[in-house]
């Protein structure tokens, strides 16, 4: 195997002279630029940890420590390095006491007594990978919780199974009014307030990848108020489960207006007809009245029976003028 040419820091926590030259031999076929620190005692280590402001790359920890209990040392490692991978050197081939120290945070538990070069070096590199792995998930998860709950917009997670809420944003909570306790006892069941959810079901399986779904639906508050919503939706895996997040836009007043709007025009619409017909008869009198006076061979007398007429037409449009104004204003009111 190549020689390991990258730079370590690893703190070796052991009370043994002879234990820890052998780790430094064994770690010294492999890793050619090593920064070795050593500690006897937990009391050394933790000052050496907190002295290094906790720059290492790994913890290697022997259970046998003068100055704490093997049942406490792990836990209280863990609280100081909670950043950095510790593995456990020990004589204690106790099997159980194995399995609980790894339930506890700890990246290997090795037998000094079964381990060579190789073996530790091995051990270092899949402790240093896993702990970058989980690191990596651990801040892509924070990323998706500060996106998540920042979001302006409602959001929430459910259980494509089960269709039951698994996470919902602040705001999806201050829009619905229910609290988080509420989201998370609740099915997508309790917040369509009509059939709807069978249709959101089905736009859901069409097809895989992020979208926006056609259409509305129809949601109801926490106050029984109901509101009309557009979702988007993107199939995720949260927390070792088949999952869909849903945001959802609130489109309620902005259908109102449109609905308003189209009632309104169809109102001018009627009154443009309506109106059209009414006004089309006095003017039409007007225009057979003056084409008469003009043609002449009218006695005086019967001049000023036409022009009574053609007064009396102009009234009749201008009485319909102004109900066709009010008639709109009063629609552009509502």
């Amino acid at each position: 195997m190549k020689p390991d040419y990258n730079q370590y820091r690893i703190l070796i926590v052991e009370d043994n002279p002879g234990d820890q030259l052998l780790v430094e031999e064994y770690l010294g076929e492999h890793l050619q630029k090593a920064s070795i620190f050593q500690a006897n005692t937990f009391k050394a280590f933790r000052q050496i940890y907190f002295n290094e402001h906790g720059n290492f790359n790994i913890i290697l920890l022997d259970l046998s420590l003068p100055d704490i209990s093997r049942e406490n040392l792990i836990e209280e490692a863990r609280k100081i390095s909670q950043t950095n991978p510790v593995i456990i050197l020990t004589g204690y081939g106790d099997l159980d006491f194995a399995v609980k120290a790894l339930s506890l945070g700890v990246s290997d538990y090795l037998v000094k007594d079964t381990i060579n070069a190789l073996v530790l070096y091995k051990s270092i590199l899949y402790a240093l990978e896993r702990h970058r792995v989980v690191q990596s998930l651990k801040e892509s998860e924070k990323r998706y919780m500060e996106l998540f709950q920042l979001s302006p917009a409602p959001l929430w997670v459910f259980d494509q199974t089960t269709r039951a809420f698994l996470d919902v944003n602040e705001s999806a909570i201050q829009h619905y009014g229910y609290s988080q306790h509420e989201f998370l006892s609740f099915t997508l069941n309790q917040l369509w307030a009509d059939d709807g959810l069978d249709a959101f079901i089905t736009a859901l399986n069409a097809s895989p990848g992020p979208r926006t779904l056609p259409g509305t639906y129809k949601h109801r508050k926490s106050n029984g108020e109901e509101i009309f919503v557009e979702l988007s939706i993107n199939a995720i895996h949260f927390k070792g489960l088949q999952a869909t997040i849903v945001q959802a836009s609130d489109v309620t007043e902005k259908l109102r207006h449109m609905t308003a709007i189209e009632i309104q025009n169809d109102r001018l619409r009627d009154i443009a007809w309506t109106q059209s017909h009414i006004v089309r008869a006095p003017v039409a009198r007007l225009i057979g009245l003056v084409d008469l006076i003009k043609t002449g061979g009218l006695s005086d007398e019967e001049k000023e029976t036409y022009l009574g007429h053609v007064v009396s037409s102009a009234e009749e449009v201008d009485v319909i003028i102004k109900d066709i104004v009010d008639k709109s204003q009063s629609v552009i009111k509502d």
